[in-house]
């Protein structure tokens, strides 16, 4: 199996072994993890045997595997884990690129820093005897910045990283978004609320998608049933079916006609029309499109990654 393409090499699957190829095929790290993540900010995380650490693009580690899980780099820091006293549950920190923890593993949730916050859980254990008796974690999420102190205190039942200032938030089964300082900008009143990008966040009422404004106004009325984030403009979107590309004034570019896609990246999106796969550009013009066997969909997946 072969993944995408980040960072300019890509994780292959060679039987149950994890390694990376460059954009010629060639092997930059042969096949030896149990598992893998895309390279970011230089670094991968890579799992051998029960434990997390991080290679460099020539397979050396920079950070040897120690930890229970390890998380990507952003912003210079990386999320990681190990394992609690109680043997089951995992305390999350920070470590900068040197491996050493910048902020403490203290947290039982986390995400990445995005926009110098990070989110983190807050859980409480409590015991259930509904038939058998477990444990059961209720948990509060905040942000943290990059010294580990609480700039927004954990009180929300689930929350996305901050993206252009705002971080979508849940409070019992709506959702909403807050600003850097924890305050509401949208107030709670959505199904489902994603990360906003060039200006628009795809939100969910009911069982349809829609795009608000940061306002949370409604420009483009919820009526997909998928639709994928702006891109230069352009949005993917599913109707009865169909796929086609919108423009921010939610016009067709290109009317609903194929079968699938997947977003856009570098200014182009994979395609599929009945048994014929391709790539369209931004402005829905077909850049190329060929009938494939199944034997052939690592040839196409190759013919693509090799433009990121």
């Amino acid at each position: 199996y072969a993944y995408d393409f980040q960072e300019g090499l890509a994780i292959v699957m060679v039987g149950e072994k994890l390694g990376f190829i460059d954009k010629e095929g060639n092997y930059v790290i042969n096949p030896q993890f149990n598992w893998a993540h895309d390279f970011n900010e230089g670094l991968a995380s890579v799992k051998i045997g029960d434990k997390w650490g991080y290679v460099d693009k020539t397979g050396n580690y920079v950070i040897n595997p120690q930890f229970d899980y390890a998380g990507d780099f952003q912003e210079g820091l990386a999320s990681v884990a190990i394992r609690d006293e109680d043997g089951y549950t995992n305390k999350y920190g920070f470590i900068d690129k040197t491996g050493k923890y910048i902020i403490n593993p203290q947290f039982e949730e986390a995400g990445d820093f995005n926009d110098g916050l990070a989110m983190v859980g807050d859980c409480e254990k409590k015991v259930s005897l509904d038939v058998f008796f477990y444990y059961e974690s209720v948990c509060k999420h905040g942000f943290i910045d990059k010294e580990g102190n609480y700039v927004v205190r954990p009180q929300f039942d689930w929350a996305y990283d901050f993206n252009e200032g705002l971080a979508s938030v849940k409070i019992g089964d709506k959702w909403g978004y807050i600003d850097k300082t924890g305050n509401y900008v949208i107030n709670p009143q959505f199904d489902y609320a994603y990360d906003f990008q060039e200006g628009l966040a795809i939100v969910m009422v009911g069982e349809k998608l829609g795009f608000i404004d940061k306002t949370g106004k409604l420009v483009i009325n919820p009526q997909f049933d998928t639709a994928y984030s702006f891109y230069k403009g352009s949005s993917l979107v599913k109707i009865n079916n169909k796929v086609g590309i919108i423009n921010k004034d939610g016009k067709y570019i290109l009317d609903p006609q194929l079968d699938d896609a997947e977003q856009f990246k570098n200014d182009a999106a994979k395609i599929r029309v009945g048994n014929k796969y391709g790539y369209i550009n931004k402005d829905g013009k077909t850049i190329w499109l060929k009938e494939f066997s199944n034997e052939d969909s690592l040839i196409y997946d190759e013919w693509f990654n090799r433009y990121d």
